[in-house]
């Protein structure tokens, strides 16, 4: 389904840091899904710079390989959960994709154009979702009506809500807030490519035309959004300041770990709203 087959598992490990010698050997149980989505959302930054610059998106196995492993890039949910998935797959675990709409943003009823995974163990189901950015979990959490998980310094849930409908939460100082919903039918690789066309070219996606990247932490998570960059802590702090463009390459090099190369690194110049 996700092309496992054609994965190259070693460069994979190594661009998220595993070593089977020392973090076990890989079988298809909750402890190696648990290390392999703690090191990859470490390692491998949610981003939309492809977006951003207008370059394609592309979503087979070895386009992946090339951008998120070989060029150590980032990039947004279908990219990297898509990865997961092959990775997972090569494993021997039974994976599947799910659809959600995010509700992060206060919308009830946003489209659905937010993908992650669901994997079965020993009888039970988590959810497995590396590519949700900041507010994303660390960890797998288990996908049954009011499982609860502390991961790092922050807390996430899963309510249950009609029609067979998951949500998965996140607990601030004032409150549960709703991440995303998502119904149990299942997802393929072609859906992937749909969602993917509507967020990487639809003029009412929030990935045009400027810079997002992400990145998760135990006890600090970073956003840019265009030239804002927020730093929330699990207090409930956030802290904002404005980058420049003459600082922008360097941020996202360095607060972010995306490697860019000398063209990209001209294209996100060009796109800063204060330009170059």
């Amino acid at each position: 389904m996700w092309s496992g087959e054609e994965l190259d598992l070693d460069a994979y490990l190594a661009r998220i840091g595993y070593e089977p010698e020392r973090d076990g050997e890989l079988v298809p149980d909750l402890r190696t899904l648990t290390y392999l989505h703690r090191a990859h959302v470490g390692a491998v930054p949610f981003e939309n710079l492809d977006v951003a610059l207008g370059k394609p998106v592309l979503l087979d196995l070895k386009s992946l390989q090339g951008k998120l492993v070989e060029r150590r890039r980032g990039g947004y949910c279908y990219e990297q959960n898509a990865l997961f998935a092959a990775v997972l797959e090569r494993i021997g675990f039974a994976v599947a994709a799910r659809g959600a709409r995010n509700r992060s943003r206060g919308a009830v009823r946003p489209p659905v154009t937010h993908a992650l995974l669901v994997v079965a163990i020993e009888g039970g189901e988590w959810l497995a979702d590396v590519g949700f950015g900041w507010q994303g979990p660390l960890e797998p959490v288990p996908l049954h009506d009011g499982a609860r998980v502390q991961q790092g310094g922050w807390t996430f849930a899963i309510g249950a809500e009609e029609e067979g409908i998951h949500v998965l939460r996140s607990l601030r100082p004032q409150g549960w807030t709703d991440l995303y919903a998502f119904a149990p039918q299942t997802l393929y690789p072609g859906d992937f490519v749909v969602m993917n066309h509507y967020s990487s070219s639809h003029p009412q996606s929030r990935f045009l035309g400027q810079v997002v990247a992400q990145r998760p932490g135990a006890e600090v998570r970073r956003a840019l959004v265009r030239e804002t960059l927020s730093v929330m802590r699990t207090d409930g702090v956030t802290e904002e300041r404005i980058v420049g463009a003459a600082e922008l390459v360097a941020t996202l090099e360095t607060e972010f770990g995306i490697e860019l190369d000398d063209e990209e690194r001209a294209g996100v110049e060009r796109i800063h709203p204060a330009g170059v």
